[in-house]
């Protein structure tokens, strides 16, 4: 019972770390073109269908983005005529995902006998004499079985999309030339996307405008360093 007791103390310190401080897998893509590193000077502009520059969350999200765009030189532009490349910031989540498991629940109850203890008492009657005698047991108890239970939990799939083009070209003959893109996607059971954007655009900050040859894996949590700045939260 004391290992149990020790178990459980243990499983709330680590679930109310884990609610001050969720952590977020997130995987991140990106891909570049070889000639893209002399366009640095931006628009950053809004990819989802209905949501304009003055949409407040979407002014949230961008200031993100463009934070994470300073450590890799990039300057935004003035206007669209002063920049030399377009930035396309789109995000999203999926619909919500149902997810059942199962689960083995231990069972407790008498497991053998621990000791016992015999009473005797003698009663004479004349010539006559009987022994009475009463024991008691003392049980063990401990784990005598399983049982199954089920249960759900539903998740959210969240993403971002940074796509960059090419506006010099665009300027000359309207062709988009695409210069890079940089996928980032986490599931998870938090749908709130204000929360999880920042993250999400931490996560992928050292991947902005590179080329990762494979999909990249980054475990981060709310709270990191990372995301903070990200937020643009003084660091100390």
């Amino acid at each position: 019972m004391k290992n149990i007791f020790v178990v459980l103390v243990v499983s709330i310190i680590l679930s109310g770390c884990a609610a001050t401080s969720p952590k977020f897998s997130v995987n991140v893509d990106s891909i570049s073109a070889p000639t893209n590193n002399e366009l640095k000077k931006y628009v950053l502009l809004p990819n989802n269908k209905g949501i304009t520059a003055d949409n407040l969350q979407y002014q949230e999200y961008a200031s993100y983005v463009e934070r994470a765009l300073v450590d890799h030189g990039f300057i935004k532009a003035n206007d669209f005529n002063d920049a030399n490349v377009a930035i396309f910031l789109g995000y999203g989540i999926g619909d919500p995902q149902t997810n059942q498991y199962t689960y083995s629940i231990p069972t407790w109850g008498k497991t053998g006998v621990a000791s016992s203890n015999t009473n005797s008492t003698v009663n004479v009657y004349g010539n006559t004499a009987t022994v009475n005698s009463n024991t008691t047991y003392t049980p063990t108890y401990g784990v005598t079985g399983s049982k199954t239970g089920v249960s759900s939990y539903t998740t959210f799939t969240r993403y971002l999309i940074i796509n960059a083009l090419d506006l010099n070209e665009y300027k000359k003959n309207e062709k988009q030339k695409q210069l890079w893109r940089t996928s980032v996607v986490s599931t998870g059971t938090s749908g709130d996307l204000r929360q999880v954007l920042p993250v999400l655009v931490a996560a992928s900050k050292p991947y902005l405008s590179k080329n990762t040859g494979k999909q990249i894996k980054v475990s981060i949590r709310e709270e990191d360093q990372r995301v903070l700045e990200i937020k643009g939260v003084e660091v100390k």
